[in-house]
């Protein structure tokens, strides 16, 4: 059983991972670089005594895994300021935590989802820009000019050119004269046919796939029907996040040398992301405070209050019996004994002779 503790050998550097970051900036950057680089490395810094005191997110693009003759791993690492390294050097595994996913092509390199929603992607921007293009021409298409008969190869680019230059872009809707049975025909695509918003919803739905996120997350699609907030929540952590969390705890304890073996360990707090609505927690802590399974105190934890005393301790009622008890009564030869000889001893005494 986990409980929380702390530990000056380990806590102080939990908290404050490194000069310039708080943990939240540390951690934010250490999943940015996992989602869109496929590996995050982390340079260790120790003191005097082994301990680790410093952690720094690398750029995953100046880090280079190394693999010696004899199997063992190193990591060659560019100059890199923020986290103190100056010039080239090669440091050995123990000094290095690399998180990495998606290995598709060697166990020491990940691969963002990035490189399977790449395509949809560069869809999506090319329909974005034409749009863009669209709407800085005041939404008017291209056209065509049409001349009444034939004209030679430098007429036609005299006249292309002097219409982009009077009527097109921030000119575009300005009244045009033209003469000599020359004429404009607009091309258009209707929207039906250009399915416009069809292709982006597509888009960006392979793209919340590859990275397992519910769509309507990100204002997608239909939301879901069900209004329990926590099996929301609880979807988007067991879909996008439990894997992501799981291997960082994991690789936070073997880089802090407090993996298997220890009785330390470190774990995210999701109760913030798994948090019921008002009534329904309330609702679960009573139930749990009654059953004898929780401590008043820690139901209270729950609801953001302060201990009380004598909460400290799982109630039950008087009537329950514990099951070592009940053991015993079903052991014995009679078990509803003792209630006939409760029942005999308390009957009435008969009356005396005279």
């Amino acid at each position: 059983i986990w409980s929380e503790t702390t530990k000056t050998a380990y806590s102080p550097v939990l908290r404050k991972p490194n000069p310039f970051q708080t943990r939240i900036q540390f951690w934010e950057a250490y999943f940015l670089s996992k989602l869109s680089r496929g590996n995050t490395y982390v340079l260790k810094r120790r003191d005097g005594r082994g301990l680790v005191t410093g952690l720094y997110v690398l750029d995953p693009g100046r880090v280079q895994p190394l693999i010696a003759d004899d199997g063992s791993i190193f990591y060659d690492l560019q100059c890199d300021n923020i986290s103190g390294i100056t010039g080239g050097v090669v440091v050995p595994a123990r000094e290095i935590i690399h998180d990495r996913w998606n290995c598709l092509f060697h166990p020491l390199v990940g691969i963002s989802p990035l490189y399977a929603n790449g395509l949809a992607a560069t869809q999506g921007l090319n329909i974005q820009g034409n749009s863009a293009n669209l709407f800085g021409n005041q939404s008017r298409p291209g056209g065509i000019l049409v001349a009444p008969g034939a004209i030679d190869a430098g007429s036609a680019q005299e006249l292309k050119d002097n219409w982009h230059q009077n009527y097109g872009g921030k000119n575009a809707g300005k009244v045009a004269v033209l003469g000599s049975g020359m004429k404009y025909e607009t091309v258009a695509i209707t929207p039906d046919d250009a399915q416009l918003i069809e292709q982006l919803k597509w888009t960006a739905e392979v793209v919340c796939s590859t990275f397992h996120v519910p769509p309507y997350k990100l204002g997608i699609g239909n939301l879901p029907t069900s209004s329990n907030v926590e099996s929301l929540n609880l979807e988007y952590y067991t879909q996008a996040l439990q894997s992501l969390i799981e291997a960082a705890e994991l690789c936070l304890d073997e880089g802090l040398g407090i993996g298997e073996g220890f009785a330390l360990g470190t774990e995210f707090d999701l109760d913030g992301l798994l948090r019921m609505d008002t009534k329904a927690l309330i609702e679960a802590e009573a139930i749990g405070t009654k059953a004898g399974i929780k401590k008043i105190n820690e139901a209270r934890r729950r609801l953001d209050l302060g201990p009380v005393e004598g909460g400290d301790t799982p109630y039950l009622q008087q009537q329950n019996y514990s099951l070592e008890a009940l053991a015993k009564r079903d052991a014995s030869d009679d078990p509803f004994a003792s209630s006939r000889s409760t029942t005999s001893a308390t009957a009435p005494a008969a009356p005396a002779n005279d």
